[in-house]
């Protein structure tokens, strides 16, 4: 796609179906108003189910960490309340973070817990300015083994750690100390709180899976609350004198103070749980993502109204609004908050529908803290301990096992795993990066290539990647086959670098010039290379556009050489065309030919992508405004797909300046449309592309005063501020960069796009967006006889510069700047930036 046209990003799928309760635009309406903060009855109903899960969770987290039981219940309120508000996922709960559980319980044994507050504040800062800078993207990019691994890595943690306080003891300091001190706790512990607890995972793991009407209305209380209350009255009547939740007073509730330390220490732990809560929040966020996908795709049962899809996660605002609610938490002495799986999972699959559930979740947190804090010193410690123990193992997702064996990365989750057990957090993220590179440079490095012959045709299998390194070998392979032999070389690779690639074509050369022939193919056996002059292969679907009617040829005979069969005259031949007698048109022919090519060969391609669309409704980041000229094929000269343009076409691609009447009337249309796609989809961009020999150019070249008052002149009058343009000696002439315009019409033809982009300018909405930074205006020339894209400099475009130059737009330009720049081709030793 050129430099001013790029494919549609993340933010471009929406929902269509939206209530103006979401805040949401309909795609094809306009903006709706901002309305109060309006909670449904699934909302209400959502938000108690999250609430039942979230409390006995918060506090079970608080006591493996061994942090102030209070801090657990603060941090679930905050993460509710606040990052529901600010958040970027809807639906997604945040709360206690399970994977800081390791981290946090070591930083509270070495700083203290009031130092750990503050450490949280600085993590929390440090999100927010990350958030800002638009990394959370990047933070994706880390390979998911790593991830992944990390995350089965604190879990396993959190298993050992809990089944101490399950045995009736208390943890270790470290994963590894844990384990070797398991088979003396084992030996020491008292019946009482192991019951409990076998009984608490007992029913965690049978609750959800209880069969018949029964199973499914105790089905709707959710396994946790289940679980700690059945474990809290069991204790209550066997076991009255076991370890319960002891909630100290509000008055005594410890807040931050400033860290005291070494600072590389300091910052070492606010960058990990920086690292550790934005990653376990992110993964969450994309999760959510599909949870919601999948039950908008559902068919809702006993005939339900379906539920409307949820928008997309805003990644960054997602990472600002954790940012912004661990620097509260610490502030007032709770623990580090992130998106959580199992809260977030439940919230979606309880039939939440907007940011409300999550918000209330956190309110009732709220007011349970103040009001039921008797009925949760019942609780008995190793009911919670259970609860987080079976969290931890949750964390080890076999899915996630399969998906990186499958993969061929199973040495890197071990390697992240084995490291965050005996090293901590940040050290086993640093020694899955460390393996992930060995291995992916062991792969590089790692070719396999055979020659073998059969029936005097030879055969190369190159397995692996070809690099520079594997070069020597290939060359001495080929170097092995005889001149001018008959060859197939199998690439089994899905990369090939200059180097490998010049001896490849260099030896594909010299065995062609001697007669010999070569074929390239894949490991399936199916070709990958071939001659320009192969057999006419007729359209396929989904691919470049192609200047011919395929489905024309379908009809048409093969031609039969004349020596073999003499050609049959009919009887009554045809008559010549004439003016009487014109030629058969073909256009609706073709126009249903091509209907049924589309149906046969592309639908099925692309119906998965257009039915997305249909659901999302349409969020284009581009106008496009061209001509109407049938040479002009949008899509393909900007490799665009559905979806990705917003386009205007009209005859000269004329954007009529505002309040410019002719013959008495107004001509709203092309204003309409920019209005609706600046202020009602949003666009970031706005091109208007001009082209070769234009015939609305050459006609306003050639009128004459007296030409009549046409529709069609009354549209073209719309172009004499182009003209005038040219002819005036105020302005300096368009040109394109390396040579100037061959004749009159190219002149006017480029002038007329800088031209119209100043009338766009002057449209209101167009002006207010410019204002903010938060539109660009792109100028573009194509040359329909060269195939050749032109852009208009970006002084013009912005309305800053006296310079008229479209520069040429070089073959495989890439994107070469932090800021999406990319560099065009002007001319030797010159760039310009769009």
């Amino acid at each position: 796609m050129s430099a001013c046209i790029p494919t549609r990003d993340d933010r471009s799928s929406r929902s269509s179906r939206l209530s103006e309760a979401s805040g949401f635009k309909q795609p094809h309406s306009p903006p709706p108003r901002r309305g109060r903060f309006r909670v449904s009855g699934a909302d209400l109903s959502a938000s108690i189910t999250v609430f039942l899960i979230a409390v006995p969770m918060s506090l079970g987290l608080a006591v493996a960490m061994d942090a102030p039981l209070a801090a657990g219940l603060v941090s679930a309120a905050i993460g509710g309340i606040v990052a529901g508000l600010l958040g970027g996922t809807p639906l997604q709960v945040s709360g206690p973070s399970a994977g800081l559980t390791v981290v946090t319980a070591e930083l509270i044994q070495i700083y203290g817990w009031r130092t750990t507050c503050a450490i949280t504040v600085g993590a929390g800062l440090l999100q927010i300015l990350l958030g800002s800078l638009r990394a959370a993207r990047s933070a994706l990019a880390v390979s998911p083994a790593i991830v992944h691994g990390t995350l089965a890595g604190i879990g396993v943690a959190i298993a050992l750690a809990q089944v101490h306080i399950v045995l009736g003891g208390g943890p270790q300091s470290s994963a590894l100390d844990n384990a070797l001190a398991l088979p003396a706790r084992l030996a020491q512990s008292e019946p009482a709180a192991p019951l409990i607890g076998a009984l608490t995972i007992l029913l965690l793991i049978v609750w959800p899976r209880l069969p018949g009407r029964i199973g499914s209305a105790m089905g709707r209380i959710p396994a946790a609350l289940a679980a700690v209350g059945v474990a809290t009255a069991a204790a209550a009547v066997a076991t009255p004198g076991i370890a319960r939740v002891d909630l100290p007073s509000w008055r005594s509730h410890a807040l931050p103070e400033v860290p005291h330390g070494p600072v590389a220490a300091l910052a070492t732990a606010v960058f990990t749980v920086m690292l550790v809560a934005s990653l376990e929040s992110l993964l969450a966020a994309v999760s959510v993502d599909k949870l919601a996908a999948d039950r908008a795709m559902s068919v809702p049962k006993d005939g339900a109204a379906p539920l409307p899809p949820v928008e997309r996660s805003d990644l960054d605002r997602e990472l600002r609004a954790q940012g912004v609610a661990n620097t509260l938490s610490g502030l007032v002495g709770g623990l580090a908050v992130s998106g959580g799986a199992v809260r977030s999972s439940a919230n979606v699959r309880a039939g939440a529908q907007t940011r409300a559930s999550t918000v209330l979740h956190g309110v009732w947190v709220l007011l349970s803290a103040a009001l039921l804090v008797t009925a949760l010193e019942w609780i008995p410690l190793a009911a919670l301990a259970a609860l987080v123990m079976v969290v931890g193992i949750q964390m080890v997702n076999f899915a996630h096992i399969r998906k990186v064996h499958k993969h061929r990365e199973f040495l890197v989750y071990g390697a992240t795993i084995t490291g965050v057990l005996l090293a901590g957090v940040l050290e086993g993220v640093a020694i899955g990066i460390v393996v992930a590179v060995a291995v992916a440079l062991h792969r590089l490095a790692r070719t396999r290539i055979t020659v073998s012959e059969q029936e005097g045709r030879y055969l190369v299998a190159a397995r692996g990647q070809l690099t520079f390194l594997a070069v020597p070998r290939l060359s001495r392979a080929l170097g092995r086959l005889p001149h001018g032999v008959d060859a197939v070389v199998e690439l089994d690779g899905f990369f090939m670098d200059h180097a490998a690639y010049e001896t490849i074509q260099d030896w594909y050369a010299a065995q062609t010039a001697m007669g010999g022939r070569i074929e390239f193919t894949g490991r399936s056996g199916g070709r990958i290379a071939e001659p320009a002059s192969a057999a006419h292969s007729c359209c396929r679907p989904w691919t470049p556009w192609r200047n011919h009617h395929c489905h024309d040829r379908v009809q048409e005979t093969v031609p039969t050489p004349a020596a073999t069969v003499p050609p049959v005259v009919p009887e009554n031949p045809p008559a010549p065309p004439s003016v009487n007698n014109p030629p058969e048109r073909k256009g609706g022919h073709r126009l249903l030919s091509g209907l049924s090519s589309f149906q046969r060969n592309t639908a099925p391609l692309v119906r998965e992508e257009l039915a997305r669309l249909a659901a999302e409704g349409q969020r284009p980041s581009q106008l496009f405004i061209t001509c109407a000229d049938s040479r002009l094929v949008t899509s393909m000269i900007t490799a665009s797909g559905p979806g990705d343009l917003f386009t205007v076409r009209n005859v000269g691609n004329l954007v009529p300046p505002p309040g410019a009447p002719e013959a008495g009337s107004q001509d709203d249309s092309v204003a309409a449309a920019v209005e609706y796609a600046v202020d009602v989809l949003g666009v970031e961009s706005i091109t208007v592309c001009g082209h070769s020999g234009c015939g609305a150019m050459q006609a306003l070249l050639g009128a004459a005063p007296e030409t009549p008052r046409t529709p069609l002149w009354r549209w073209l009058r719309h172009g004499l501020p182009s003209l005038d343009r040219m002819r005036s000696r105020r302005h300096s002439w368009a040109r394109i960069a390396g040579r100037m315009p061959t004749d009159a019409v190219e002149q006017l033809c480029l002038t007329n796009v800088v031209q119209q982009l100043e009338h766009l300018r002057a449209h209101e909405s167009v002006a207010r967006r410019l204002a903010t930074g938060s539109l660009q205006l792109h100028g573009m020339y194509f040359h329909v006889g060269e195939a050749q894209a032109y852009l208009l400099t970006e002084g013009v475009s912005s309305g800053t510069g006296p310079d008229e130059v479209f520069a040429k737009v070089a073959p495989g330009v890439e994107e070469t700047a932090e800021d999406g720049a990319e560099i065009l081709d002007l001319a030797p030793g010159t760039a310009v930036r769009t």
